[in-house]
């Protein structure tokens, strides 16, 4: 299939917002078309531009009857594409080489010469030049003397300016359009966040029983804690979230493939992330108890659609772009730079530092994921489960209680992270009793059996320094 058509299909699949501002490719093609026709029309054909544009290329423009260079006259602020020809004076005694100029007999008349197969060089060779016959030969803008005593004439290519306009204008405006969509990304994002943050809040904020960052009153061997309210939707979330993140719809985080996916990679990933989602029960009711928590999934979903059809939409301009201009230089025989080596993209200022759908990731990643404490930037160093009861050590490495107790029981002076001599002085006031709040306000259910473990575990230990084995059935008689 050919692209045209494949981009057409393409745009019909996108949001109506987004496909409006693609590049018109067929378009662009027609004006093509044209420039073809507006070349044939002054003798210019491919073979032959090519022939002319390649010796001039090689530096044999001085050996040449003509010289022949493509210029972008980008001075008034527009792309005004030109031919700067160099040709031997009127009537010079040397005749053109090229077997793709057809020769004319001395008699005859330039009224005699058949148009539609004399080259305008030709012309420009053998005829006396004159106002009236510059302008009629495609209206160049000068003929001075210069290059050897050759004359110079400048050939505006008007359909060539008008392809590069358009594709200026809308490039232009796609950059402007990317940037409001941004805009309305990270306002969505905003809303978004805040629905999530209201549906998954901590117990401090449901429970009348428990305050975050309160004093404690009891032995840190007595902290009991709040079961999780029935008015927050926090487990559910940090689940949502977890599975979001193993995921990794658009981004591989992985050392060996890191970079962005595909879009074909991206989507399909983005359907497992939402069939996992609704296999576990938390697309509706069973685990999503709040209306707000559902309608902020909803939300979150048609957020990374979004991004996936930005990431559609960009890189299928960049494409049409790109074929656009090869098929300029295929159709025409036009270099894709000019004289100077200028490209035409180079002379259009577009942000190319970095892919919208990229920066919509990262700012999800950093705006709304983080508002869900995750288990695993609180967990201890040693049994890697949740750090309740931290114990925060003079050189700031923290562990859980009863893993320090194993390791002052074992002597265990250095602490396992840096060596640092601090473990057998470390007491009950080495409690990071803030630390100790925000888990209970952030990972009751962890808590409390993190908790209830270290009970049993020090209850079994006080019954083997006492003899008793704990494992042992008691009988009474």
């Amino acid at each position: 299939m050919h692209f045209s058509k494949t981009y057409s299909q393409l745009l019909q699949e996108l949001p109506p917002e987004l496909s409006e501002n693609a590049v018109n490719y067929r378009q662009l093609k027609k004006l093509i078309n044209q420039l073809v026709t507006e070349l044939a029309s002054l003798g210019l054909g491919p073979a032959v531009l090519q022939d002319l544009l390649g010796a001039s290329g090689k530096g044999k423009g001085k050996e040449t009857c003509t010289r022949v260079e493509y210029e972008f006259n980008h001075a008034s602020g527009h792309i005004e594409p030109r031919l700067r020809l160099w040709v031997d004076p009127p009537n010079a005694p040397s005749p053109p080489t090229s077997s793709h100029i057809v020769e004319v007999e001395e008699d005859e008349t330039e009224s005699e010469l058949p148009s539609s197969q004399v080259s305008l060089l030709w012309s420009l060779q053998q005829h006396t030049l004159s106002p009236d016959s510059s302008a009629a030969a495609s209206n160049p803008e000068s003929d001075t003397m210069g290059h050897h005593g050759k004359v110079e004439v400048v050939i505006p290519l008007v359909s060539d300016t008008a392809f590069f306009e358009l594709l200026l204008t809308a490039l232009h405006g796609l950059t402007e359009h990317l940037r409001q969509i941004h805009a309305q990304f990270v306002t969505t994002l905003a809303e978004i966040t805040k629905m999530v943050s209201d549906s998954a809040r901590p117990v401090s904020s449901t429970s009348h029983g428990f305050r975050a960052f309160s004093a404690l009153r009891s032995d840190a061997g007595g902290v009991r804690v709040d079961a999780a309210s029935g008015k927050s939707d926090l487990y559910s979330w940090r689940e949502i979230f977890q599975l979001y993140v193993e995921s990794e719809i658009f981004e591989n985080v992985s050392e060996r493939h890191r970079g962005e996916r595909s879009v074909e990679d991206a989507e399909t990933r983005l359907k497992m992330f939402a069939e996992r989602v609704t296999t576990r029960g938390l697309g509706d009711g069973r685990k999503l108890r709040l209306a707000q928590s559902r309608k902020a999934l909803e939300s979150f979903l048609q957020l990374n659609l979004f991004i996936l059809n930005v990431k559609k939409f960009e890189l299928a301009n960049a494409e049409a772009t790109r074929k656009i201009l090869k098929k300029h230089t295929k159709r025409t025989a036009l270099p894709s730079t000019d004289a100077s080596n200028t490209t035409p993209l180079d002379l259009i200022p577009i942000d190319t530092n970095a892919s919208l759908p990229r920066i919509m990731v990262q700012e999800l990643g950093t705006t709304l994921l983080p508002i869900i404490p995750s288990i695993d930037d609180y967990t201890c160093l040693i049994c890697t489960s949740i750090a309740f009861k931290p114990i925060r050590l003079a050189c700031g490495h923290l562990f859980c209680v009863r893993c320090l107790v194993k390791m002052q029981k074992r002597g265990s002076a250095h602490c396992p992270m840096c060596r640092s001599p601090c473990v057998l002085v470390a007491d009950r006031s080495n409690v990071d009793w803030a630390l100790l709040n925000f888990m209970r306000d952030w990972f009751p259910e962890e808590s409390s059996l993190k908790l209830s473990q270290n009970e049993k575990e020090a209850t079994k230990e006080q019954l083997e320094e006492m003899g008793i084995d704990p494992d042992e059935k008691c009988v009474v008689m």
